[in-house]
């Protein structure tokens, strides 16, 4: 089981560098990632459906491009979610089928540029997901040499426990962050922390500037407040409270953003004294916690 640390502090989502967002030419996309790398962000998350299916491959050429050395950057991808976009499928639905398992890590190898995956993940547990079918595949692939870990996406403690039976499932990514509490309230980070898996939190600013709600009201005038005292914008000041959890959850970003990775990336999750981080979560839930 490679270390926790293995993996930057903040992690650098991809999900909006292709169609699905800003839509970057080859030479944009070389461009920010050798600015992430500058910053000290060498872990990229990707799934095979970004940019309906697209994304992996655009970001392949741009790091083939780079000419970085493989051994300094990590690579995670996801597979598992069908989408009626970008394939011939008449409803969105899940497929883990041990043949589709093998076949989807090597798209990802072969559209990434890469001999390897350091962590594969399912994207959605299925209610049709056979741990004896995901095995066969994520063994196979492991022997291989193919990936170097694997884990799972949006699973409950109960859903990994399921395949745990004939394999290891060493990170759980989540959605987490001041205003989706769930994971430190519904046993996900219990079951990360008590398993050592390596926790990952999507959409780790949450709702914070994309909704006016008396609770993103809140937070917005705790930050503001917190923000002078420590000197340091929103943005990082949210990343700090995610990160102080300790299971230290590792945020994955998705701004394209340069000043806004900057900002991220200076997050480590030592800035906060205890009772500001509580100050920040009463602010979430309307009351202080009983």
């Amino acid at each position: 089981m490679a270390s926790k640390d293995y993996y930057s502090k903040v992690i650098v989502g991809t999900m909006t560098w292709g169609s699905w967002g800003k839509q970057l030419s080859t030479k944009a996309m070389t461009e920010l990632f050798l600015q992430c790398l500058e910053m000290g962000l060498t872990t990229f998350d990707h799934a095979d459906i970004y940019g309906d299916y697209t994304t992996e491959a655009e970001f392949g050429k741009a790091f083939a491009a780079s000419g970085v050395d493989r051994s300094k950057i990590q690579l995670v991808t996801k597979c598992g979610i069908q989408m009626t976009s970008g394939r011939k499928n008449a409803i969105k639905h899940y497929e883990y089928s041990s043949d589709y398992i093998l076949w989807s890590a090597e798209e990802s190898l072969r559209k990434l540029k890469t001999d390897y995956l350091d962590l594969f993940l399912l994207h959605r547990p299925s209610p049709l997901m056979d741990p004896d079918e995901v095995a066969k595949a994520i063994n196979t692939l492991l022997e291989s040499g193919k990936i170097k870990q694997f884990g799972v996406s949006n699973f409950t403690p109960s859903q990994i426990n399921l395949l745990e039976k004939n394999l290891a499932v060493e990170a759980n990514q989540v959605e987490f962050s001041l205003t989706h509490l769930d994971p430190i309230y519904d046993g996900t980070f219990d079951d990360t922390m008590a398993n050592a898996r390596l926790a990952m939190a999507w959409s780790p600013l949450g709702s914070v500037f994309r909704e006016h709600t008396p609770k993103t009201t809140r937070i917005k005038e705790c930050l503001s407040v917190l923000g002078n005292k420590y000197e340091v914008d929103e943005n990082q000041l949210l990343l700090e409270w995610l990160l102080h959890h300790p299971d230290n959850p590792r945020p994955v970003i998705g701004t394209t953003t340069l000043e806004r990775i900057k900002s991220s990336a200076k997050a480590n999750g030592t800035l906060l004294e205890p009772q500001d981080w509580f100050l920040l979560l009463a602010a979430s839930l309307g009351h202080e916690v009983p």
